[in-house]
């Protein structure tokens, strides 16, 4: 699914970095349908009940939703806001726009802190905010979504806020 299709930005507005979810991170629930079909069926075989097996399939929707939450979500920065889209059956958008942003964070438990991965929150002026959960290099995130922050620049020149500065200097005189 393109970037295109879930998110409803402006005509001039620029990705500056998208990402999802590390592949990765369905392991464990991959060791636990695992564990949860070996067992259905041991099960099944030591009660001589082969119905019991059908539990087994519970082992086997555990790994495959864990896929589909982590394929289906999808993050993005954009010189205006942070995206976040998640859902299987049904679509959430989340948006925040750059200018309510108040502070970012990462974090990185034991296995991010080895392999690199991590949780990027972001607080929102007016509460809420958005994370972007289990992203590779999340340092760099975080990073990307700083500079867009520090990219506020004023418009004009040097001189043209210089003679504001001295147009109001003259009103302050005239009015005292």
């Amino acid at each position: 699914m393109s970037i295109d299709d879930w998110m409803a930005r402006g005509v001039d507005e620029v990705v500056v970095w998208e990402g999802r979810p590390r592949i990765q991170t369905i392991l464990p629930a991959v060791v636990v349908g695992v564990v949860v079909l070996a067992g259905a069926v041991a099960v099944a075989f030591a009660v001589d009940q082969p119905l019991v097996g059908v539990v087994g399939l519970v082992g086997v929707a555990i790994p495959l939703l864990a896929y589909a939450r982590v394929t289906n979500t999808r993050f993005a920065v954009t010189d205006r806001a942070l995206y976040r889209k998640t859902g299987i059956l049904s679509r959430t958008v989340q948006r925040v726009s750059l200018d309510r942003v108040q502070n970012s964070t990462f974090s990185q438990g034991l296995t991010g802190s080895m392999f690199d991965y991590g949780t990027v929150s972001v607080e929102a002026a007016g509460g809420g905010g958005i994370q972007f959960e289990d992203v590779n290099d999340p340092r760099e995130v975080r990073s990307v979504i700083d500079r867009r922050l520090g990219d506020e620049t004023l418009p004009g020149t040097v001189e043209q806020w210089t003679a504001v500065l001295d147009e109001v200097r003259a009103l302050r005189t005239t009015l005292e």
